[in-house]
């Protein structure tokens, strides 16, 4: 349910988590000092601790981590994490890449990430650059790096989300608490659930954005065209605004995968496509080419939409998510 709105959210509202626009950090932490260990064999999930200036533990997807009242050199080791950090008004010390010497997300404001280290590729972290770092505090999850946590503990706090996607907004309150910025996670949330509602409106209030099945499909170099499901991180979003889904891809899981002689599943109202690695290499003119596309619905109605897929399926965080629903916003209701 929508947390009231706080002063800080309201400030927030004006950058409406526009471009190159990010919460600042707001006044002092409330965790308290609290007894724990740098890792170990605790419960999954969630997180907690008490309000102090201490340091606090925190539980999460590997056990429970002592973490400082409000950490400064934040090391991200996946996209979401580094999200959340830039969101939250930190310029991480160390972050991983989506491969090895690969710039950062672009949608992220360069400025933010201009001192920014790059320590390895995301699931490949070099451990001596993130050491070199000196960090206070790293963020990660199970799928990326579970198999080094215990080397990870070694340097500094660890604190793994099980998964990232769809529980993207209980990853940022992890990611939040871990760091000492709930108040900036609540102002974020907020912001969001606002520039939603206003969406939701602009698209002609919510029988009108139910009653419109919306799709985002995604060409890969070498690998067959997906078709994403509600268990992803734009699926949540979709449901967010509580658009329309075709009833093949309304339910639970990743992604249908298609070839260029099954899209007659790709049938919706509105399409978002993007498209990965090198676009020759995949089904996309076999598919756009094709007499089957052609006839489906919303490209008859010019309702097609290529969008950028480094932040539709990187950008999972509040600064990734108010920068598609902006899209969303441009695309359907201008």
């Amino acid at each position: 349910m929508p947390r009231p709105l706080s002063r800080r959210a309201a400030l927030g509202l004006a950058a409406g988590l526009a471009p190159g626009l990010t919460l600042a950090a707001c006044g002092p932490n409330s965790p308290a000092p609290s007894a724990g260990s740098t890792g170990g064999s605790g419960g999954s999930g969630g997180s907690g601790g008490s309000s102090g200036a201490g340091p606090r533990t925190v539980r999460h997807a590997r056990g429970e981590s002592t973490v400082p009242a409000r950490a400064t050199r934040v090391v991200a080791l996946d996209t979401d994490a580094l999200d959340s950090v830039v969101t939250l008004g930190l310029t991480p010390v160390g972050a991983t890449t989506v491969t090895e010497g690969a710039p950062f997300p672009a949608y992220l404001p360069a400025e933010r990430l201009a001192a920014t280290k790059a320590v390895g590729a995301i699931g490949q972290p070099n451990l001596e650059a993130i050491a070199a770092l000196r960090p206070d505090l790293i963020l990660s999850n199970q799928v990326r790096d579970d198999k080094r946590y215990d080397e990870l503990a070694k340097i500094a706090p660890t604190v793994l989300s099980k998964t990232t996607g769809p529980t993207w907004k209980e990853n940022v309150r992890l990611h939040a608490e871990a760091m000492g910025r709930q108040a900036e996670a609540e102002a974020a949330d907020a912001a969001y659930r606002t520039k939603a509602r206003d969406l939701v409106t602009a698209l002609g209030g919510p029988a009108k954005a139910a009653a419109t099945r919306v799709e985002m499909a995604r060409f890969l170099a070498g690998a067959p065209t997906r078709l994403y499901l509600n268990d992803t991180f734009v699926g949540s979003l979709f449901k967010d605004l509580g658009l329309g889904r075709p009833a093949n891809q309304d339910k639970p899981g990743f992604s249908v995968e298609i070839s260029p002689e099954q899209v007659d599943q790709a049938a919706a109202d509105v399409i978002f496509y993007s498209v990965y690695g090198d676009t020759a290499k995949s089904d996309q003119g076999r598919i756009t080419d094709g007499a089957l596309w052609k006839n489906l619905d919303a490209v008859r109605t010019g309702r097609v939409f290529r969008v950028d897929d480094n932040l539709w399926m990187l950008g999972i965080g509040y600064t990734g998510a108010g920068l598609i629903l902006d899209q969303i916003r441009k695309d359907l209701a201008t």
